[in-house]
Formats: structure tokens, sequence, C-alpha cells
């Protein structure tokens, strides 16, 4: 293994030819690329060893192509939750007698750590729905304060596609409903008509420091029937009966629990590449512009880790995501260096880790900037760009409406391209971009789409379009020159989608109009990143930089929180959202 890994950094530091020709070369993508998505790298997941590899090959290449690296010798390291373990400390016990770890009981990876010794109510499904068409409420008639709460998992209508219950399902929303009602933690069940095995949930890392405050612990049925006994129901006939009445039902549960969770969470040390083409022009030089592209991936994927084929366990190679932005830029660095006259301004070329775990590397980037962020006057991100349609036969630059100017920048250069250019307003969006958009600066965001190879093991080197991605990075070249030459800088201006999609895409009810902190770096609520011009968080009055810590009276401590608050929310409804604004609290109404 030793040996192995020597080999990799050796590879990183004599495989990499800076192609200073002034010209970008579709062989040099095919390089840079199929290095980055090769086999021996393992998808790239931050905090491997093959990700230092990834990082040095990247840096090599800059320091070849004559750029000056920056931060703490060209890395800005920054720390990652990689993985979580049960600790030593775990232990239920039922009336004094214990239960064994991974065999009848399980912690999940987001509760919180700590001891609850409590009697338990059991409350249905978890649920306290107050909708058009559903009302239900498991809490009804029973006091859960300072107690376990058993809940089945899923809903009573398993086989159902559609079920009406499926948007209020999701395990974080009704822990956060059961610790709302006073629970001290929640004893997860999975009912027979969800799984039949009654396969405990797996110990899976969400690759954050978010907790839902208790104790959350799934138990097997047979624990919980035993849990039941004195009641005279099971786990099955309960979850039959509430099945077949479509009814709430909920009881006192004459027994007590004791359980301690011990949650230990895995940090490695990742970091972004970072590199500078000087400008030529001894005033502008001191103004930047970032080109930029992700080079993490998902490693072996698995459960939790974004793979869309999350029961596979194999290399994700991510060849388009991001490998082919990664050696765009890469490319785009030997390019503009080579060319004989350098640019006015200086530029910023940054390989960012941990964007697939919620944009975390872009984010520490802006938030620790090794130059004044007001200096920074455009970023160019480039992510999955080697994925070219011939059907479609155009590209997407988004953040077009983030500057008046950069329609017609990018018209001028498209004229003779062999294919279309989509123009797409929007600041905010799933990738690096948007970390520099919250901060005021304009964006320009390429991208050749999504395939359905996207976050499977099958987004491999070979099905990339070289030839086409070389003809995108010309395009872009261009366009990057003309912006780091112009006298003139870009003008900021907003531009965000008043009807933004979850982060998994499923579109919410409604929405305020945030860009919220994916990666749960506030512990005291949910940071607001961005705030969409003319939405309602905009005309209520929330400014970027506030914390979120209740709606409607209600806790908001992350973005788990925040979503299910949200997901109980009318169109048209007025409702308080008290903030944290330079250390002190203010509410304010905001209108749906």
């Amino acid at each position: 293994m030793r040996y192995a890994l020597a080999l990799l950094f050796l590879l990183a530091f004599t495989t990499v030819r800076a192609q200073n020709t002034g010209e970008i070369t579709a062989g040099e993508l095919r390089e840079y690329g199929s290095f980055l998505a090769s086999d021996s790298l393992k998808g790239r997941k931050p905090g491997t060893k093959e990700m230092e590899v990834a990082a040095q090959y990247i840096l090599r290449h800059f320091i070849s192509a004559g750029l000056k690296p920056i931060a703490s010798d060209g890395m800005q390291p920054f720390e990652v939750v990689t993985g979580v373990t049960a600790g030593s400390s775990n232990a239920l016990r039922v009336n004094g007698t214990a239960e064994v770890l991974n065999q009848t009981f399980v912690p999940l990876a987001f509760s919180a750590s700590g001891t609850v010794n409590a009697p338990v109510v059991f409350a249905g499904y978890g649920f306290s729905i107050d909708a058009d068409s559903l009302h239900w409420n498991d809490y009804n008639g029973v006091d859960v304060k300072g107690k376990w709460v058993m809940i089945f998992r899923g809903d009573p209508e398993p086989d159902d596609p559609s079920s009406r219950f499926i948007p209020f399902s999701e395990v974080h929303s009704k822990v956060l409903t059961a610790k709302d009602n006073g629970a001290a933690g929640v004893l997860l069940v999975t009912p027979s008509g969800f799984d039949n095995k009654d396969k405990l949930m797996p110990l899976v890392c969400e690759n954050n420091e978010i907790t839902a405050g208790i104790p959350v612990i799934n138990i097997r049925r047979d624990l919980a029937s035993r849990l039941l006994s004195r009641t005279g129901f099971t786990s099955d006939s309960l979850g039959s009966m509430m099945a077949l009445n479509k009814r709430p039902m909920s009881l006192e549960v004459p027994v007590m629990v004791e359980a301690t969770v011990d949650i230990v969470l895995e940090k490695e040390m990742t970091a972004n590449v970072v590199a500078m083409l000087e400008g030529a022009d001894a005033l502008l030089k001191d103004e930047y512009i970032v080109v930029g592209a992700h080079y993490d991936h998902l490693g072996y994927g698995g459960p939790e880790s974004g793979s869309r084929m999350p029961d596979t366990v194999a290399i994700h190679p991510g060849a388009d995501d991001n490998a082919s932005g990664t050696a765009m830029i890469m490319a785009l660095a030997g390019k503009l260096a080579a060319d004989q006259s350098r640019p006015r301004r200086s530029i910023l070329f940054v390989a960012f880790s941990a964007e697939e775990t919620g944009l975390i590397g872009s984010k520490y980037f802006v938030s620790h900037c090794p130059v004044d962020p007001k200096s920074i006057k455009a970023m160019f991100n480039f992510d999955m760009t080697g994925r070219f349609d011939p059907e479609k036969n155009s590209i997407s630059v988004s953040g077009t409406g983030t500057s008046p100017e950069a329609d017609s920048i990018l018209k001028i250069y498209e004229k003779d391209l062999p294919f279309g250019v989509v123009h797409a307003p929007d600041g905010y969006g799933p990738s690096d971009h948007a970390a520099f958009y919250a901060a005021g600066i304009p964006v320009f965001f390429f991208t050749t789409g999504v395939h359905t190879d996207y976050h499977t093991p099958f987004d491999r080197p070979e099905k990339l379009d070289y030839t086409a991605e070389q003809r995108i990075g010309d395009f872009a070249a261009s366009v990057i020159r003309d912006i780091a030459c112009s006298p003139k800088t870009l003008t900021f201006k907003e531009s965000g989608s008043r009807d933004q999609a979850g982060r998994g895409g499923r579109r919410m009810k409604v929405t305020l109009g945030i860009l919220p902190d994916f990666a749960g770096t506030e512990k005291r609520g949910l940071r607001v990143d961005g705030v969409t011009k003319e939405g309602p968080a905009d005309r209520g009055g929330i400014l970027k930089g506030d914390i979120i810590t209740s709606v409607n009276g209600l806790p908001v401590g992350n973005i788990y929180d925040y979503m299910a608050r949200l997901s109980k929310l009318k169109r048209g409804m007025t409702v308080s959202v008290e903030v944290m604004r330079n250390g002190k609290n203010e509410i304010l109404l905001i209108q749906l």
C-alpha cells in the first residue's frame, strides 16, 4: 500500500506536462481528466490519500504553467467530516436488562450523544399533519414530555407511490416533530410493510456535524414488541391496525428504557488548490478573476454518498463530474499563462474540494479568502463540461443575470461557435459559483449538463467528448480574457430564482427565497448565505448573514429543521421568522 501511494505521488509530479503553447488541445484535456478519473485515485473522496495525490497533480501543473502558488504554498487546508462510528459507550437497557448493539438496536448518525432514562410512549408514525386534505396527529391525547417516543418509519400506505403521507415521512422531520412535543429521545421501529427483513438502519455519515439535539435509536421489531408486551399489542399488530384503519393510534407504554448514545464523527483534512497568474497592469493586478472547478467526487459511493446507485459500492470515477471541469481550468491556466500579452487583472485558479458534501470548499475559500473578497471582480465555474450532447448542440452558461454586461460580452464570442450557448440568469445553483454570488460577485457557470451516468460508477473518461470540450475552453478563455483585460469592471446585479428546488431536487411547497448553509457550519441556527431579490425573505427584511433561529415560534437549528418547518406551511401564509443579527434577535414577518 505504501509503495502504491508513493507511486501515485510520483505520477502526480511527473506526468503533468504544461501545454504552454497558447492553445488548449483535446489531448491535454484527455490527459488531465483521465488521470484524475483513473481508478488509482479511487473516486477522489476528500480526506483520502488519493485526494492528496489529485491535489498535488493539479498544483504541479499550475506551477509548471508559470502560476504562483498562494495561500499555504498552493494549498488551503480545511477540515471535513468523512465518517461516523458508534463509540464504546453505546448501550440500551429495558427495565435494567441490557440489549446488544447492532443486534437489537443501533444509533443513527444524526443522533445527539447522551443518556436518557425514561418511560416510553408509542406515537404511531410520528405525524403532526394539518394540511388541506390530510389531518393526522399522533400526539393527540398523550404526554411525551421527557419520555422516549416510539414511532414507525415510513407511512401507513407503503405500497402507494403517490401517498399523501410521503412529504411527511422523512426521518429527520419525524424526529423534529417529536422534539417539538417535548420528547427526550426517539425509538424508530421499521414496520413489516416497510422492510419485512427488519434490517437495522446503517450508521451512515451525513458529511456534516448537524445533530437532532436528542438521542435517536433504531430498534428491531422484536425489541419493540417486548417493550409493548404489557399493552397487549405487538409492533406488527399496531402496524396492521394503522394500515387498515388509516387512523392515528398512540398509547402509554409501561416500561423504562435507559439508553446511552455515543456518536463519534471522523474528521480529515482536505484542501483547495490555489495559484495565481499575476496581472500585467500595475494598477489592475490587485483586482482578481477567479477561475474554478471542484476536483472531489464520491469515492466508492454507497448510501448517503450522493450516488444515484446507493446500493452499489464501487469506484465512482467522476470523469465528467468533475475531472472534466478540473482539466478545463488546468488547460485554461496553461493557455492564459502562455499568451504573449498577459491579462491586466490577476487570475486566481482554484480547484475546490468538498463540493459534493455541500459546497464546503468554495464557501471556505470565500470566508477565508487569501485576497480581499471585494477585489474579486468575477468568478468562472466549470462543472461537468465533458459530455457535450450533439443533439442539443448547445452548452449552458448560468449567472448571466448577475451583471448587466454579461449577455453582451458572451454574444461577442458566440458568433462563430459551432454550438449554441444558452444563457441562464440565475446566480444561485448547485455548484461552487453559488458561494461567490452570495458574496456579491458576478458569476459565470459553464456546463454541458447532467446525463444518465451522473453520480454513478459509469461516469468514465472514455465517454467524454474532448474535442467539444476544447472548443468550449477556447470560448471560455476569450470571455475570461475580455473581462480580465477590460478597463471597466462588471457591475454586480442580484439574479436568483424565486422558486428554488430543495437539495434533493424535490420542489418545496413554499420557499423563503434564501440560499441556506447546507454544510451546517453555524451551530446557533441556520445561516442565510444569500437572499433572492424580491423573494419573500427579501421583502420581509431577511439579510445575508442572518441566522434563522425559529419559524412561527418553532426552533430551527439546521437545514433539516428548516426544511421540515417549511414543509408544513402554505402559500400565502404570513409567518414569523426569528433571526439573530449582529448578536441581537429580531422577529420578521414573511409572507410566503
